[in-house]
């Protein structure tokens, strides 16, 4: 009989990552934790450790807390501020998994000697010719492929994802079999650095000066309107925008070097054409030539839709809807599937001003 293998499997203190651990034991792996300190408010900060230390003694697996706040604050949070000064609305999960928490984690389980990680991600890893494929997970509402859509292949080779196949029901049944004194319900924050605080207060510190007032204009160039700072606003934004009109009006563009808001009625956010940058083929995926018919998602809750991408440069995309999208939003992840394998993914950049 073959010895258990070591993994290290990154806890954060919810329901997700506790069961993939207990799963992971209950298979006879030799299971070890790690729970990354972030940056945020320190309220809760010791209680979050504290449940996670329960978890981990409840499961019987020991447990180690890691300090990642520096670079979080540099791969992560100045990227955010840069982003939305500079007219873009910034994915800051994407950038975390890639720069952040799967980097660190190999690291940790190099330091340990464990060969392989894991995570409660919702996505499935399968191997093709000796290379690993990242899919969709298999609950629809909740499957997380497109925020992992940039690790390497290296790192996805040594990655188990042992929720990929269930849904969140199956998995919060899975939590009371266990006994584990996770809380029902008990979710990651979307952006777990603002701890449900509004995001503008965090550029507002950062930027370290008062936002300069400037105008919000319709299509046309006419002013209809004056904000307190471009960063405040994001493409299809509709509420807050101050603007007396029988139809409402939407965020359509932030051009933060004039320092404008430009806006305009729903039907003006339709978009058939997308251009990314730093485009990255997922697990090692041999660049594509030529036009190829693919699956495309512009954000995390948009359905993807059927396009076809070409290679414009290098690691630069162009990518035409069969039916035009609603917000194209620049800065958010441009991701490709092929079905339900990954492809791969690339940065939105904003369209050539007419």
């Amino acid at each position: 009989m073959n010895p258990p293998t070591d993994i290290l499997v990154a806890m954060s203190g919810g329901v997700d990552s506790a069961v993939a651990a207990a799963v992971l034991k209950r298979e006879g792996r030799r299971v070890r934790a790690v729970h990354f300190l972030l940056p945020g408010p320190e309220t809760g900060r010791e209680a979050l450790i504290a449940r996670t230390r329960r978890i981990c003694g409840h499961i019987g697996i020991p447990l180690v807390l890691r300090d990642v706040r520096e670079a979080f604050d540099r791969e992560v949070i100045t990227a955010f501020r840069a982003a939305y000064l500079g007219g873009l609305t910034p994915n800051p999960c994407v950038l975390c998994n890639e720069r952040v928490k799967f980097p660190q984690l190999a690291d940790e389980a190099d330091r340990m000697g464990a060969p392989s990680i894991a995570t409660g991600h919702y996505a499935v890893l399968t191997a093709e010719d000796g290379r690993p494929r990242l899919r969709r997970g298999a609950d629809p509402g909740k499957e997380q492929s497109y925020f992992l859509h940039r690790l390497s292949a290296q790192i996805l080779a040594r990655t188990r994802f042992p929720l990929g196949r269930m849904t969140k029901a199956e998995v919060e049944r899975e939590a009371v079999r266990f006994g584990l004194p996770v809380e029902p319900g008990h979710e990651s924050q979307e952006i777990c650095f603002l701890g449900g605080a509004d995001y503008r207060h965090l550029i507002q510190e950062g930027n370290g000066r008062t936002a300069a007032p400037g105008r919000i204009i319709d299509i046309r160039g006419a002013a209809v309107g004056a904000h307190s700072g471009a960063y405040r606003y994001t493409i299809g934004q509709r509420h807050g925008l101050g603007i007396a009109s029988p139809r409402p009006y939407y965020v359509l563009e932030i051009r933060a070097q004039q320092n404008e808001v430009v806006v305009g009625r729903r039907e003006d956010l339709y978009s058939s054409n997308v251009a990314a940058e730093d485009f990255v083929w997922t697990g090692g995926i041999e660049p594509i030539q030529g036009e190829i018919e693919v699956l495309a998602q512009i954000r995390y809750r948009h359905k993807a839709a059927p396009a076809v991408l070409e290679m414009t440069g290098p690691n630069r995309v162009s990518l035409t809807f069969h039916e035009p999208q609603w917000a194209v939003t620049p800065g958010q992840a441009l991701v490709c599937y092929d079905g339900e394998t990954v492809l791969g993914g690339g940065w939105i950049v904003r369209p050539p001003q007419s």
